[in-house]
């Protein structure tokens, strides 16, 4: 079949190995000049499934209210507010009830268990070589911060995924270079967690796409979608639109641009992350794998001769201003943990992306309602944790295929429309 995938991000690049897998004639659009521009281009890298969890939980309205005082906080409210956003704070606020959370827990922890293993078959398949390390190491600042960590802890104990509660000197052999003159109460360490280069793996996943026969079309902005005869992409600056049997929504929160005109209005909005990244300045000093702060929900991850530290999630304003706490913040957690660490004199790149998000977690992997149309989007700050079993398991729909994982709430339904 001739397809059509909308996005060159981890979740279209991923996509469209998929689909050429499987033999199809696959066609990429992407108005960036490369993949894995936008959201994928410098996330921490951790592919932690028990840890992929919904942003909408218990207790998180609360504590997105208590955020707002504070320079540190991990959650921050910028302005402008558009109306978009308040309608999905409404609906987020909707989806923190207890049962709601577990349902949706249940779903993105289901799919991000099957996309770890199928994006190592992929990895080991195809012998890709990318900064990839094995461990994620939690670490607890105080007794407070461990009991509220139980609620997680038991999820992982359901899940039977393998983690270990450790003392403060257990987790400096598994992180050496951990600051000894910054306290901390415990840690849970996950060694089965890994930190993987996301923008790496997307890039040779590409270039080996390519070769398979795939049309990767950058600087290429799709003006709309028309279904009203079959399916077809209509390209700026073309006037004769493009036909295909299927096409395939991965461009993250540009996808609602196109949908809308269709009747689909997918609550879809920005949730800001920011990242810095340097070189190791002191590999001695650096971290092996990766060191999360629960308190301030920082990740501090090695990629190959690089540090990058990763957290916040911004709701409002833009992905132009970046806001100075927010940076502040991965600076201090930085130098609490691993001082000396990275070369932060020159060169540190400082990243804010946009993480398209749906109010309730899981993203969608699903047919639109719309013959020939289908979507893969909505993954948040999990995108590079879900995006290979997301991948797989929207090529078996198109093919008609049952997939190998349950997909029920990861469609439209469960939205509402």
């Amino acid at each position: 079949m001739k397809i059509a995938v909308i996005g060159a991000g981890i979740i279209g690049v991923t996509t469209a190995y998929e689909l050429a897998k499987d033999g199809h004639e696959v066609t990429v659009f992407e108005r960036r000049m490369a993949a894995a521009e936008e959201t994928s281009f410098a996330n921490a890298g951790i592919v932690s499934p028990g840890y992929v969890t919904p942003w909408a939980a218990p207790g998180m309205p609360l504590k997105v209210v208590k955020y707002m005082f504070g320079s540190h906080a991990p959650v921050r409210i910028s302005w402008p507010l558009a109306s978009s956003d308040l309608a999905w704070m409404w609906r987020f606020f909707r989806a923190c009830d207890h049962d709601t959370y577990v349902v949706n827990r249940t779903r993105m922890q289901r799919l991000a268990l099957y996309s770890r293993n199928r994006l190592d078959q992929i990895s080991a398949e195809l012998q890709l070589e990318y900064d990839r390390s094995l461990g994620n190491l939690v670490l607890l600042r105080s007794e407070k911060d461990r009991a509220l960590m139980e609620a997680s802890l038991e999820v992982l104990r359901k899940t039977e995924i393998p983690f270990r509660e450790i003392s403060r000197e257990e987790a400096y052999k598994v992180e050496p270079a951990l600051n000894p003159d910054t306290p901390f109460h415990s840690a849970i360490h996950l060694p089965r967690a890994e930190v993987g280069n996301c923008r790496q793996f997307a890039l040779l996943l590409k270039n080996i796409t390519q070769r398979m026969g795939v049309n990767f079309m950058f600087n290429t902005s799709v003006e709309r979608i028309d279904t009203t005869a079959g399916t077809a992409v209509h390209v700026t600056g073309e006037s004769t639109p493009r036909p295909f049997d299927h096409v395939i929504m991965c461009a993250g929160l540009h996808s609602t641009r196109l949908l809308q005109p269709l009747g689909l209005k997918i609550p879809l909005i920005a949730v800001y992350g920011y990242s810095l990244s340097a070189s190791v300045r002191e590999p001695l000093n650096a971290p092996r794998s990766a060191a999360v702060d629960e308190r301030f929900k920082v990740a501090i991850t090695r990629m190959g001769n690089r540090v990058r530290i990763a957290g916040s999630a911004e709701l409002g304003g833009n992905s132009e201003a970046k806001n100075a706490n927010a940076v502040n913040t991965l600076y201090k957690v930085l130098n609490d943990w691993f001082p000396g660490s990275a070369n932060l004199s020159n060169g540190v790149q400082i990243w804010k992306g946009a993480r398209p998000m749906l109010p309730d977690g899981p993203p969608l992997v699903c047919a639109s309602g719309i013959p020939g149309l289908w979507l893969n989007l909505g993954h948040g700050s999990s995108g590079w944790a879900l995006s290979c079993g997301s991948a797989r398991a929207i090529a078996d729909l198109v093919a008609a295929r049952t997939p190998d994982i349950d997909l029920d709430g990861l469609d439209i339904a469960r939205l509402g429309l």
